[in-house]
């Protein structure tokens, strides 16, 4: 068997250590951690899965990791090379070593402890609460916030994005219509997290929906303590 990780939601965003822990092959894309528009797919694979790969019988050509290995240069692109989104790669990875990785990384920590603050504040309201419900396996990158109560997400989406411009990301999948997201990953700082959070307090109170008080004031604080003058 091969060790296989997604890091579509985390690369860039948190530590990765591919060869470390074993990892035979991670795969990433280019529209999250990374701040580049969608459209790019990258995969990352060890001697061991390139030896495993040699032996497969459901590779296609499109997908053929030999195939992206060609001598030609194209090849790795299935195709046209994607150019304007190389350069828009090229940018970001520019901007996340001028910041310093260990620095983007202690960024998207306090960005995520504290939208974990505020959704442990408004969860007392018995109506949100996270998804992920060990504290430690929640992620630094993106918070999903479920409703309960008969309560519809996309209700305060709608408000938030018609009333104030911020867009929610929605529940996919089995919290399609249950949950919605907040992302704090990529190019996002603390007045970017500080005015969704702010906006997402003002949907609560306008829509009157259930909600502990003091959610954006236990994001501020968490902020303010951990950041130093």
């Amino acid at each position: 068997a091969l060790y296989m990780v997604d890091t579509v939601a985390s690369l860039g965003c948190i530590p990765f250590e591919m060869d470390k822990w074993g990892v035979d092959v991670a795969m990433s894309g280019s529209q999250k951690g990374l701040m580049t528009p969608p459209g790019l797919g990258f995969v990352s694979a060890n001697e061991r899965a390139l030896d495993a790969h040699k032996s497969a019988n459901m590779a296609t050509p499109y997908w053929s990791w030999s195939e992206r290995e060609g001598t030609e240069h194209y090849r790795k692109y299935a195709g046209t090379a994607p150019v304007h989104l190389l350069f828009a790669l090229r940018q970001a990875l520019d901007l996340l070593h001028e910041e310093g990785l260990e620095n983007a990384f202690r960024r998207h920590a306090l960005l995520g402890e504290a939208t974990r603050r505020a959704v442990g504040a408004w969860s007392e309201g018995q109506v949100l609460g996270f998804n992920v419900a060990e504290p430690h396996e929640r992620s630094n990158t993106v918070t999903t916030v479920t409703m309960t109560s008969g309560h519809d997400p996309a209700v305060l989406q709608r408000y938030c994005k018609e009333k104030c411009g911020v867009v929610l990301g929605t529940g996919i999948g089995d919290l399609s219509g249950q949950a919605f997201r907040i992302a704090h990953m990529g190019h996002v700082n603390a007045p970017m997290l500080l005015g969704t959070l702010g906006v997402i307090e003002v949907g609560l109170n306008a829509l009157k929906i259930p909600h502990g008080k003091g959610g954006l004031e236990a994001a501020v604080a968490y902020l303010g303590e951990q950041v130093a003058a």
